[in-house]
């Protein structure tokens, strides 16, 4: 079998097939320079269907047949690496900007969208905890998103053996979490009531009504090509409140930002504007 999938056979129709595929289910942009990244990571689909090479791999997800199976392959796609309390700067300004909207508003809406395995929405929710008194019990909630079934079930479980809570401090982990077993961390309801998790694919209709007063959508937009990042600030700005902020990942950009109807606060951090036409 090892053999049957060797990167000799994964010929240049299929993997543009595969390509095209993952572009049209997630907007997910592979390169022929990742042609051995995306054969790595599907290899174990083809053991798991007893298909003998990726050809027919390729013919059986892209089938009506396949439906069910491109969800698995845009998991197996979809890089899931993130860590606690990355990209400091973001939660610096949290506490402020948090307190600013309840004393305003009355509430928090949060959005982590691409939340991966659950670090960033987990992080936000600590960081609220040990920053601001009484947030248990004031009007903020963060509802947190992946593509990704299977990233979300984990982040539900909200299990997390010690190398992926590396970036917690000693006091947080006795704080925030209850060690199962020498090695494996679980997060206390304290943490998770604030949090509702929901698999979301951000190139379908968003089922929420309310507005958001903070969007994280960190390190996830870097995979998808200019087209469908300009197709996807427009929407941002539509769901964000007055004097909503983006936060995006530390290689990431709105390259125009006023086009879209941001104005660039530094550092990956974004507000919005509302004197703004949408660009045709």
């Amino acid at each position: 079998m090892e053999d049957a999938i060797s990167a000799t056979e994964f010929e240049d129709d299929s993997f543009r097939a595969l390509a095209e595929l993952a572009y049209t289910e997630s907007r997910l942009k592979l390169s022929k320079e990742k042609a051995a990244m995306v054969r790595s990571r599907l290899r174990h689909r083809l053991h798991r269907l007893s298909l003998p090479d990726f050809r027919c791999y390729q013919e059986f997800v892209c089938s009506p047949e396949g439906v069910d199976e491109r969800r698995f392959m845009i998991s197996a796609l979809t890089t899931n690496v993130s860590s606690f309390f990355r990209e400091a700067h973001h939660f610096d300004l949290l506490t402020a900007y948090v307190s600013e909207t309840l004393a305003r508003n009355g509430r928090t809406r949060i959005w982590s969208a691409g939340c991966a395995n659950g670090q960033e929405p987990y992080s936000i929710a600590i960081h609220l905890l040990n920053t601001l008194p009484n947030v248990d019990s004031a009007d903020v909630r963060i509802l947190a998103t992946d593509i990704d079934s299977k990233a979300v079930q984990f982040a539900i479980q909200g299990v997390y053996p010690a190398h992926m809570i590396e970036g917690i401090v000693q006091s947080d982990r006795e704080k925030h979490f209850d060690p199962i077993a020498s090695d494996t961390f679980r997060i206390l309801p304290s943490v998770s009531r604030l949090i509702l998790f929901k698999e979301l694919n951000l190139f379908e209709d968003w089922p929420m009504k309310g507005s958001f007063d903070l969007i994280f959508c960190r390190n996830v937009v870097i995979y998808f090509d200019n087209a469908t990042q300009e197709w996807l600030w427009p929407r941002f700005h539509n769901v964000l409140s007055s004097e909503g902020r983006l936060l995006l990942g530390h290689s990431e950009r709105i390259s125009d930002t006023e086009r879209f109807g941001f104005g660039h606060l530094g550092n990956t951090t974004y507000k919005k504007l509302n004197q703004w036409r949408k660009p045709l």
